[in-house]
């Protein structure tokens, strides 16, 4: 038993290059910004006051449910989208990056871009249906324009190595697992956080995403000089 558990350990840690753990670490990073889970709970709790707790959990587990599908959809048919339409990866990596730092900035001033959040008319729209699983739960709120063009650009990013796209995908489910829990818990994360800790926490990490951002961007016009051979 000792040598066979050696012997999966050392299989394991194989695997797990510092390639795949900084690619893991970026995508749960990038996502966990785009998609504010906290953020996303705070909005769903004012969106589902005075359901009952049986209907809020549904819709929960619904929305998030299609925004994951609409995301793994992107995942797995952006990149081959972008191949068919001629966009390179060193232009979607600066187009996505300028998208995550516009994204990013917006977080830091405690603004709604609307990349990944509502509008005030869509909000306004959504006061007034009955099932808000699709919208604006499962998008624009989970599954927004930030949070597609985060997956594609990933996705590219990773190159087609199995283990590095594999760890995209673990960190975007992850990612949706934890916006699921909290949306069951939207309730008392409001209550317990406040706007003001909901907008310290959006802020910390926002500045994680604006550095990503720019890593992205700096990558972006590097691969174009290299292409133009201006390098």
């Amino acid at each position: 038993p000792g040598l066979c558990a050696h012997w999966v350990l050392g299989a394991y840690m194989d695997f797990l290059t510092p390639k795949v753990i900084e690619t893991g670490l970026v995508a749960f990073t990038t996502f966990f910004a785009v998609v504010g889970p906290i953020d996303v709970a705070a909005v769903y709790a004012g969106l589902t006051a005075g359901m009952p707790a049986k209907n809020r959990q549904r819709t929960a587990v619904k929305g998030v449910l299609i925004a994951g599908a609409i995301l793994l959809l992107f995942a797995f048919f952006g990149k081959p989208l972008l191949g068919y339409l001629g966009i390179t990866l060193s232009s979607l990596k600066t187009a996505g990056g300028i998208l995550l730092l516009l994204i990013g900035i917006n977080m830091v001033l405690a603004k709604s871009s609307g990349l990944s959040s509502t509008t005030s008319d869509e909000a306004e729209e959504a006061s007034h249906k009955e099932d808000i699983s699709v919208f604006p739960l499962a998008t624009p709120l989970i599954a927004g324009a930030g949070t597609m063009g985060a997956v594609v650009l990933l996705m590219a990013d990773a190159d087609g190595d199995a283990l590095r796209t594999t760890a995209v995908i673990v960190a975007l489910l992850a990612n949706l697992g934890l916006t699921l829990i909290f949306l069951l818990i939207a309730t008392q994360i409001q209550k317990l956080l406040g706007v003001t800790g909901l907008n310290v926490i959006s802020r910390v990490v926002s500045v994680l995403l604006t550095a990503l951002a720019v890593r992205f961007i700096f990558d972006g016009i590097r691969g174009n000089l290299m292409v133009t051979g201006m390098t």
